[in-house]
């Protein structure tokens, strides 16, 4: 439909399947995502596989398999784990420290589900295409660049030098490539030589996603200093959606005047503290001119 925003579905179709699975990945393709998400992290024999957080024990078995790996803070990071050893572990719905699920309603069984790596995400993808005569893209982020690179790793490299073994460092892949760290962002153009579109994700400062000020990138100057190494920003959904007033912000209308795309996360159909219905929401969203929007389930609704 003439001017439906893309559709990128936020780790797979995370809101039926455990997320970054690849049971996930290839229900979205069949849900008619524009788009499907990876998140990135390192392992420890560098291999870039395709997990949420750098730490692992919130979406996986970690604990049962591996109860020496724990760091000092009580949590298990991915960087510490061979690619043979990840692919031991089993990916389940997502659990808070006390072993509840985030979302209750969401996948209950016991099947096992793996870690997959991005070189396999990427096939998985392009064979579908192929065999289903579609186009479906990706949309990889580059987690905590900072962190990996405290450890001593560095993703943006390790990205960049994967993008290009694979193929996809092209203007016409169907690509676009998102980080919360605007330096590694600006890295990726500049040093490497990435020629996909790029993506400022926004935070709020309060998450300490990076050193960067989200506050600033939410102003008229900060969009236009992120237009001269991105082509659009994704922004927290509150920032783009005034819920206490059931209005769209202003970022919007100021991104636009830097021709930047704008891609708000995260709609979902389970969210438990929406003043308005995920339908009402996304309908206005998409009549304000949104070009693209994050979604844990794909509802008839939004591919119409």
């Amino acid at each position: 439909m003439a001017n439906s925003p893309i559709i990128i579905a936020h780790r797979g179709a995370s809101g039926f399947l455990p997320e970054h699975s690849k049971e996930a990945a290839v229900l979205a393709f069949m849900q008619d995502a524009d788009y499907i998400e990876q998140d990135l992290v390192v392992s420890k024999d560098d291999h870039l596989v395709i997990l949420h957080d750098i730490h692992l024990e919130t979406v996986t078995n970690v604990e049962a398999l591996f109860p020496e790996r724990v760091r000092a803070d009580n949590r298990y990071y991915a960087i510490d784990f061979t690619l043979l050893e990840l692919r031991q572990l089993s990916l389940h719905e997502r659990q808070t420290s006390e072993g509840m699920m985030v979302f209750p309603r969401r996948y209950t069984g016991n099947a096992h589900f793996s870690i997959t790596t991005f070189a396999e995400q990427v096939e998985l993808v392009q064979e579908l295409n192929r065999q289903f005569a579609k186009n479906v893209g990706w949309y990889p982020e580059i987690k905590s660049p900072q962190w990996h690179i405290k450890e001593g790793k560095d993703i943006a490299k390790l990205f960049s030098a994967e993008l290009n073994r694979l193929g996809l460092n092209t203007t016409t892949t169907k690509i676009y490539v998102q980080s919360f760290e605007p330096n590694s962002l600006k890295r990726l153009k500049q040093e490497f030589g990435l020629k996909v579109p790029l993506i400022q994700l926004i935070a709020d400062n309060s998450w300490e996603e990076s050193d960067a000020d989200y506050d600033v990138m939410l102003t008229a100057a900060g969009l236009e200093d992120i237009a001269t190494y991105a082509q659009g920003i994704g922004p927290w959904l509150p920032q783009v959606y005034d819920y206490k007033n059931n209005q769209i912000s202003d970022l919007l209308s100021l991104a636009k005047q830097q021709k930047l795309q704008v891609h708000p996360y995260t709609h979902r159909e389970d969210a438990q503290d929406l003043p308005d219905s995920p339908k009402i929401m996304f309908n206005m969203l998409k009549k304000a001119g949104i070009d693209g929007i994050f979604t844990d389930q794909i509802m008839p609704y939004m591919v119409d």
